[in-house]
């Protein structure tokens, strides 16, 4: 392997200056993550030898330690193409300790628990799978990824942008000296995605050398950061209202927050926030707010675009379960495509992590006489049921305290059924609901607040539910129609039948169904005298549509008393994703979506439970739940849902925006910025701004842009960030989506997140709102 290049032998005393640089700039960083001299942290600096498990053939022993940067791990490998492999901290998405993964379950004792942890990454990525030497050393390596993890997220997004230019600059410097030449400047400004001219460069790096000595060092560097990211829009509105000595005194500071901000808040708020995030101490004690406190300030959540009371739960929990939207899964057993990809209780965790509260369970016969889930008459791989709801019992309520319903597609023989019905009981234990809350036959929904920690079945039920009342001896099993989803699968796929077919219940499953019982849809007339409260059915999106298009009304009426679930057609066998908003339109609850699937429709999911403090659960607009409402979303006639609203909005700037081709250093990107709203038809609307050449470090647009709300309790608003390509469709860079209802007035700054959601550690928009009523 001679074509492979080597660094250079350093002699003995540039290795000990080089360590001694390290290990300065690993004090540094850890300083600024508010770990200076953490034992734990040191720890990880120095690194150690885990057995990296894969199989129970392949487990190797690796060394893994943490960078200087404090934020990249690299760990050695044995690929002649990899020799050395690293990770970011910002690609973790949790720290597991034991064997709490699929492949530590699998392929390690029970006897190494305690030495067992797995590291989960965001995204597609595959979990690293861990074993330390003993106990303490397992529990030293997750007590610093934690600490570390824990840390970065609770830095400002100004503090986090500071990190990570300080640590480009630290890679530009080729041959660590700590001086900048005018050729790693180039390369460092192409690492922070700005391509300039030859000229441009030059003459800030003229501008910055004030010694004349060909590179820039200590003060110099400094006057190089701070000339990069200055803030020309920060400026102009800080002037405006700073008119207190060249700075703004509290009373300019609640001046902005009145008029600017539209917040009706008191002097005393003013003075809190100045004394939260004014960074130099003259002008705290002044009652001041510099320049670089301000930029502080809206940097944090009170100066974010989502409304930091909606982090919480605020909306009234006490309501029946079907006045909410419930963030809800389809085929949650998938990591990806439905035809042949592999089924994983993993899937389950990640769906839970992000507040699902409905997943679907699709069961079979398995080997053994164990049941199985695992998508029918396909390739995708099999996962134990009795292991799926462990995994549902451990991860449930570790984000949200609000019920989780389990969807059954139940296709098992009866003994089977009898053992599913056997692990729901004795694993989720109180938390499963296996009779009616209180002592008499219910008339409605318990509330999402009655049920907190609590487990409802989803479907097929033998009899009427007064019949756990009642004591009603009933034969140890019986016929039932099949699930209305199981029937639209046969018809995609191979068993075409003319009716529909039964399957044999057993009446210890039947028995656990009780707020949740599936039932086909006959028509809405049907549905109001035939059916009891707790009998749902399941609507194909086509069908949902159709009902939603020419019986929106009569669809919405129905969602009061009952609940809908919506489920993709089968023919997406490549498990993508139909626009949830159209059901939500007339108040569908269980909305199920493909979340292994990242796309358009799961953003605007994500984004329709942010608020609430990411409970999974939504209060519904109180005409989507009133009685008397004649509300249909596609005529628009009169009523408390018709509040004409003008949504002004600019698109102002982006900051440190990713490269999206990290191997090409040339690669920049031309950003543009698209402002989408879904709603009622008549709100759907879309407008972008011209793109930016080669810049995603500090684009600027100043575009303002005009939108019509008709109504906004239903109008979400979703940003997108592309790289504009004349050739070919647009990348995307970043997006973010929130209710309109969430959105805060006056200047702001939009987080991104990346195509699956997660956040993009220090990229962002600056922009401006102003939600008024229509003249």
């Amino acid at each position: 392997m001679s074509c492979i290049h080597k660094r250079l032998k350093r002699t003995k005393s540039e290795e000990q200056a080089f360590q001694e640089q390290v290990r300065r700039v690993a004090q540094e960083n850890g300083k600024r993550l508010g770990l200076e001299g953490d034992p734990d942290l040191q720890f990880l600096l120095v690194g150690g030898e885990l057995v990296k498990i894969r199989s129970s053939r392949w487990k190797k022993i690796r060394f893994f330690k943490l960078q200087e940067d404090c934020k990249t791990f690299w760990h050695e490998s044995h690929n002649p193409f990899r020799r050395k492999q690293t990770f970011s901290i910002d690609d973790i998405d949790s720290v597991r300790q034991g064997r709490q993964s699929e492949g530590l379950n699998k392929h390690t004792n029970s006897g190494d628990e305690d030495q067992c942890f797995s590291i989960i990454f965001k995204g597609s990525k595959k979990n690293l799978d861990l074993m330390a030497a003993n106990r303490e050393v397992a529990k030293q390596w997750v007590s610093g990824l934690d600490k570390i993890i824990s840390n970065m997220l609770n830095l400002s997004r100004q503090q986090k942008s500071e990190h990570w230019i300080i640590n480009c600059m630290r890679k530009a410097d080729k041959n660590d000296d700590n001086k900048m030449t005018l050729k790693e400047l180039k390369h460092f400004l192409r690492q922070v995605n700005i391509e300039v001219d030859d000229t441009y460069a030059a003459d800030i790096f003229k501008k910055c050398d004030k010694s004349n000595s060909g590179s820039l060092e200590g003060s110099e560097i400094e006057h190089f950061y701070d000339l990069l990211t200055h803030r020309e829009e920060i400026d102009v509105i800080y002037g405006k209202y700073a008119q207190t000595e060249g700075q703004m005194s509290a009373r300019d500071l609640l001046n902005f927050l009145l008029n600017e901000q539209r917040e009706q808040v008191p002097m005393e708020d003013a003075l809190k926030l100045i004394d939260k995030y004014e960074v130099d101490e003259t002008a705290k004690q002044k009652k001041c707010m510099s320049k670089d406190g301000f930029l502080m300030y809206l940097h944090q959540a009170e100066g974010s675009v989502l409304n930091p009371a909606h982090k919480q739960v605020y909306q009234d929990m006490h309501q029946p379960l079907n006045h909410y939207y419930i963030s809800s899964s389809h085929n949650t057993y998938l990591m990806a495509d439905q035809l042949k990809g592999p089924s994983s209780t993993e899937a389950y965790i990640k769906a839970l992590m992000k507040s699902c509260r409905c997943v679907e369970l699709d069961c079979w016969d398995g080997a053994n006489g164990e049941p199985v889930i695992y998508h029918g008459y396909t390739l995708t791989s099999k996962v134990l049921f009795r292991d799926v709801i462990k995994a549902i019992n451990d991860y449930a309520f570790k984000t949200s305290d609000y019920p989780v319903i389990l969807s059954l597609e139940n296709h098992c023989t009866v003994d089977q059924q009898k053992l599913m019905a056997h692990y729901l009981v004795s694993i989720l234990g109180d938390a499963l609901v296996s009779k009616p809350l209180g002592n008499t036959m219910p008339t409605d929904f318990p509330s999402p607040e009655e049920l907190k920690g609590k487990f409802l079945i989803k479907g097929k039920r033998l009899n009427k539910l007064d019949a756990c009342l009642n004591n009603n001896s009933l034969l140890e099993e019986d016929t039932v129609s099949e699930e209305d989803e199981a029937a639209d699968c046969k018809e995609n796929g191979q068993k075409a039948k003319s009716k529909k077919s039964k399957i044999k219940l057993a009446k210890e499953l039947s028995d656990v169904v009780i707020y949740c019982k599936s039932v086909h849809f006959n028509g809405f007339e049907h549905a109001k005298e035939k059916q009891a409260f707790y009998e749902m059915s399941s609507f194909k999106e086509s069908k949902a549509f159709n009902l939603a298009e020419n019986s929106a009304t009569a669809y919405m009426h129905h969602n009061m008393d009952k609940l809908s679930r919506i489920y993709p057609a089968g023919s997406r066998t490549d498990s993508s994703n139909y626009n949830p908003v159209p059901t939500w339109n007339v108040g569908c609850q269980i909305v199920a979506l493909n979340f292994q699937t990242p796309s358009k429709e799961m953003h605007i999911n994500q984004g329709r439970f942010l608020p609430n403090g990411a409970s999974g659960y939504i209060l519904k607009p109180e005409f989507q739940r009133s009685l008397s409402s004649q509300f249909d979303p596609n005529t628009l006639s009169r009523g408390p849902w018709l509040k004409r609203k003008t949504f002004n909005v600019m698109v102002i700037s982006a900051q440190q925006l990713p490269k999206l081709n990290k191997d090409k250093q040339k690669s920049i990107v031309d950003p543009l910025v698209r402002v989408e709203i879904y709603g009622v038809p008549a709100d759907n609307a879309s407008k972008e701004t011209h793109y930016i050449d080669n810049n995603g470090f500090n684009p600027m647009w100043n575009e303002r842009f005009v939108f019509d709300i008709h109504v906004p309790e239903l109008a979400m608003v979703r940003f997108v960030v592309e790289d504009y390509d004349s050739t070919s469709q647009n990348d995307l860079i970043g997006q973010y989506c929130l209710p309109l209802t969430s959105v805060q007035n006056g200047y702001r700054h939009v987080p991104l997140l990346t195509k699956r959601g997660d956040v993009i550690s220090s990229a962002g928009l600056f922009m401006h709102f102003m939600l008024t009523d229509a003249q």
